[in-house]
């Protein structure tokens, strides 16, 4: 669902056929969204992938004719079908989901960044995959087929932008306690929660519904989070392994950042590393 490197259509190995486009959006969206993406072919390598976690909402648009398929756990035969566009909540666990998949199209919010779109507490669904249909009514049916007649990755991606720069309708920024938790969450030299408390002068009281309000998990889950994306940035690049990674990261020893990992990711980092799709945020899972 998320295209981090792809700055235009990219050509995988012939195992995996992916073209994506990503867009970085401009004021005043680029406060909030992280990105807008459009995959126009897809070919995994598994009948399944895990989404990781990233401490913030998407939105996915399926344009195929087929619905969009989600998995309980990696045993589970059966599972939830939603057909059209999503809205994937917040999470500390990987999504599960089917590849039968043709052209989508998505969003990937910043944390915090969904809720001027989406009139509602982001921990209403944290952890779940809801319908668009049901937060936006007969316009999110609308919008799908509208991108359903746009044939052009590049110009989908430009009519998603539309519609979310009318939805917004006024300069909007996010709050400014929770912009300057936010930062102080990103920081490699935070040792605690209770750190972010004495930086922005929030109480842990006030922190927690802030970040349930707005980001959808508590201030803890999402450090956890975010320490395991830039853990995950690292591995990725090849600049650390091991225990290099757990000391530059933040983590205790390197069974602690393996048990973090497992939890987060749903494998090893050394399967993480033999299973991931390149240039997202997906893990093939091989049963």
């Amino acid at each position: 669902m998320r295209a981090l490197r792809a700055l235009r259509p990219v050509q995988e190995p012939p195992a995996r056929v992916t073209r994506i486009t990503v867009h970085r959006p401009s004021p005043p969206l680029d406060g909030l969204v992280e990105l807008i993406w459009a995959a126009d072919s897809y070919v995994a390598q598994a009948e399944r992938e895990r989404v990781l976690p990233s401490g913030a909402q998407s939105l996915v648009v399926h344009l195929g004719n087929g619905p969009l398929r989600v998995f309980t756990d990696e045993d589970a035969i059966d599972a939830t079908e939603v057909s059209g566009a999503i809205v994937c909540g917040a999470r500390v666990t990987p999504l599960l989901i089917d590849t039968a998949l043709g052209p989508t199209v998505g969003v990937e919010f910043k944390p915090g960044g969904a809720r001027p779109f989406f009139d509602l507490p982001a921990d209403a669904i944290t952890g779940r995959v809801v319908s668009l249909d049901a937060l936006w009514g007969a316009s999110a049916h609308s919008l799908r087929e509208r991108l359903m007649e746009t044939s052009s990755p590049r110009d989908r991606v430009r009519l998603l932008e539309d519609n979310l720069l009318r939805r917004l309708a006024r300069s909007f920024e996010l709050d400014a306690a929770l912009r300057l938790s936010l930062d102080a969450f990103e920081g490699r030299d935070l040792t605690s929660v209770g750190e972010v408390n004495r930086r922005t002068g929030l109480s842990p009281k006030r922190l927690l519904a802030l970040f349930r309000d707005e980001v959808g998990l508590s201030p803890k889950a999402f450090w956890r989070v975010r320490r395991f994306r830039s853990a995950l940035r690292a591995l990725d690049h090849g600049t650390l392994r091991g225990a290099a990674v757990a000391a530059e990261h933040g983590y205790f020893d390197q069974a602690h950042f393996v048990r973090e990992f497992r939890s987060l990711a749903g494998s090893t980092p050394r399967e993480y590393l033999a299973a991931r799709v390149v240039g997202t945020d997906h893990v093939s899972v091989r049963r």
